[in-house]
């Protein structure tokens, strides 16, 4: 017998070789016919994979990230099923689940595919589907796998089976489908019952631009019909907030293929509404007692060797810039935490002088590829909200939590309500991946996950997730449409300080290693921006917004005092434009309401001769009439309780 322990720590007895799914049966029917998969000992399984040994064990369900996970998987490889049949000779490079669905990368050979076939590939996939075909998991040699391979002519799993020896290798066999997996599935295909396939785009195999580009399906599946229903109206309803969308109508940003791609144009309001926001952060942090500081663009190549981020992220910058001084070369700045190691070491520092909290708005500049560029989510050169910030490490743990603060009032006043955190820790059975020594890392990861305790955050640990000097926390944001966005982060690190040798005095007067923690709460100010935009849709706070106020004269007649009302607000700091145009105080109106302007300020005889403004309220309707000084009163009472503390 062996002893399974389950999540609430009761332990039970249970023959060797039991599987999850047995286990589930023998707690409930009902429960059996959820289950998903198995989590043992933090690995995920099979439902129907034997459990020879002592285990403590998770059953996923469909409430679980892990358990959609493996549904969508297992969705994967229905569709690569299907496609097999439909379109015989298709290779097939890597199918993953990702955050919502699952995609995978075909070679179709001469054939050309486009969301016209895909009414054909989902109703191949469901009928598949209703044959209930077992996914069966089996251990490989590597040698019968590259037989099995090149017999098949997929050079893609040949060449994936070069990284891979005899006992990593497994495959999982579906009706006709046999593919190189290291799993896990569901149990079988019944549980999939709705399928739609979103669209195609292309991707170079291994993300190598020299390499051949395959044909990338995205699609997405469910156990019930309503939640596919469900998910496509959310869909459409994403479409209405894309921010590139509303980012043009409301003229924030644009790009240009003559300056290059992923390389953001910030149009006047968009440059008056990110100015806003970094002036939001700077009296944030100078209340913190942050100092900001100007680094150049560019960084001579040693300094990022010192830093390794040439060795870790090369690939990923742009090529680098020559000087008529042979062997010299600078980069793009990538990063900013080295330029701000130097300004720490710039001067003898003290115990007494620390901590030293270093701020600055930031652009870094990354090669991404043009597949993956997307609106402002993904660019090539972005703002980082940056810091760094320099302690002794008896002070790691408050300084934590003043950055935890920061971020708490963001969300405040931005009201993102729904977040959690994820702590990152290295991968500690591949430590090659990162840089430091054990006891560092230890002491680091130990720092933050008290910190989430202490603060009672809601958390999860994503194992081998940290960055390459340290482990960290992201925030995880979702947005009015339930959506997960990573939004800031706060990273604990001992081994920058230790490659730059910086020093501070102690009380002891020797010399001692600072501990450096890097922030941004945004994270970029590009991103940030594009989240915003979607989970508002336009419709900022009012703090934020480009436009609070919008006047609009019913006629020419009242436009000597329009402007009138116009300079009032503006030496009352209230945001405002007059809407001149020769048209109908309705159709100024109604495209007032469509800008998602906050006010519109009706003018016209009885409002001139009172001295007054007639309000409306975006989204709400008439107001009715008010003085100036009022109505100024309403827009900063309104503004206060958005900022709280922070106005």
């Amino acid at each position: 017998m062996i002893n399974i322990t389950l999540p609430d720590n009761s332990v039970r007895q249970y023959p060797e070789g039991i599987t999850g799914m047995e286990i589930a049966k023998s707690i409930s029917e009902g429960l059996a016919r959820n289950v998903l998969s198995v989590l043992v000992n933090n690995e995920i399984w099979d439902a129907t994979r034997q459990i020879t040994g002592d285990a403590k064990i998770k059953l996923l369900t469909w409430d679980n990230e892990e358990g959609k996970n493996t549904f969508w998987h297992s969705s994967a490889h229905l569709m690569a099923e299907a496609i097999e049949l439909l379109y015989p000779g298709s290779k097939f490079g890597i199918g993953p689940n990702i955050e919502s669905g699952f995609y995978y990368d075909i070679d179709f050979g001469d054939k050309s595919i486009s969301s016209e076939d895909f009414p054909k590939i989902e109703a191949k996939m469901m009928e598949l589907a209703k044959e209930n075909q077992i996914f069966l998991r089996r251990e490989v040699s590597k040698a019968d796998a590259i037989d099995y391979f090149t017999r098949k002519n997929d050079e893609y799993k040949l060449e994936l089976l070069q990284d891979l020896e005899d006992g990593q290798i497994t495959f999982y066999e579906s009706g006709h489908f046999t593919d190189l997996c290291r799993g896990p599935h569901l149990p079988d295909t019944s549980f999939i019952k709705a399928v739609k396939l979103l669209n195609t785009a292309g991707a170079y195999w291994r993300g190598d631009e020299k390499r051949k580009q395959l044909t990338r399906i995205y699609g997405i599946s469910f156990p019930k019909q309503k939640e596919l229903t469900d998910y496509l109206a959310l869909l459409e309803e994403a479409k209405k907030r894309d921010h590139r969308k509303i980012g043009k109508e409301m003229e924030l940003f644009t790009f240009s293929q003559k300056v290059g791609l992923g390389l953001p144009l910030w149009l006047p309001k968009g440059a008056l509404l990110r100015e806003r926001l970094e002036m939001f952060l700077k009296k944030v942090q100078k209340k913190a007692g942050y100092v900001q500081v100007i680094c150049p663009h560019i960084g001579n190549v040693e300094l990022y060797k010192i830093s390794g981020h040439f060795q870790k992220y090369s690939e990923t910058s742009f090529r680098p810039i020559s000087t008529p001084v042979p062997g010299e070369e600078f980069f793009l700045k990538p990063m900013n935490c080295p330029h701000h190691c130097e300004i720490y070491s710039f001067k003898p520092r003290s115990y007494k002088d620390l901590p030293v909290r270093i701020a600055e708005f930031g652009t870094v500049y990354r090669y991404e590829q043009s597949g993956e560029l997307h609106g402002l989510t993904r660019v090539r050169g972005f703002t980082q909200d940056d810091a760094h910030i320099f302690c002794m490490p008896e002070q790691v743990k408050d300084e934590f939590k003043g950055v935890i603060d920061i971020v708490m009032l963001i969300f405040k006043a931005l009201n993102f309500k729904d977040f959690i955190t994820q702590i990152s820790f290295r991968d500690k059975n591949n430590k090659e991946k990162y840089i430091g020594n054990d006891e560092n890392w230890e002491k680091a990861e130990k720092a933050i996950l008290e910190v989430a305790q202490e603060r009672n955050l809601n958390y999860v640990i994503a194992p081998g997730e940290a960055a390459f000097y340290g482990p960290k926390m992201d925030f995880m944001v979702k947005d009015a449409l339930g959506r997960k966005w990573q939004l800031g982060t706060i990273q604990v690190d001992y081994n920058l300080p230790d490659r730059f040798e910086l020093e501070y005095i102690g009380s002891d007067n020797q010399k001692h290693r600072p501990v450096m923690i890097h922030r941004a709460p945004f994270g970029s100010m590009e991103r940030f921006v594009a989240v915003l935009i979607e989970h508002t849709a336009g419709k900022f706070p009012l703090w934020l917004t480009p436009d609070q106020a919008i006047i609009l004269p019913i006629s020419e007649k009242y436009q000597d005092y329009a402007e009138k009302v116009l300079q009032f607000l503006n030496n009352s700091d209230i945001r405002a434009q007059i809407d001149s145009r020769n048209e109908k105080a309705g159709k100024k109106i109604r495209d007032a309401e469509l800008e998602k302007i906050p006010f519109m300020l009706v003018i016209g005889e009885r409002e001139e001769r009172e001295g007054t403004v007639s309000v409306r309220k975006h989204g709400k309707g008439d107001l009715g009439p008010q003085k100036l000084e009022d109505f100024v009163q309403l827009i900063k009472d309104e503004v206060a309780r958005e900022l709280g503390e922070i106005n």
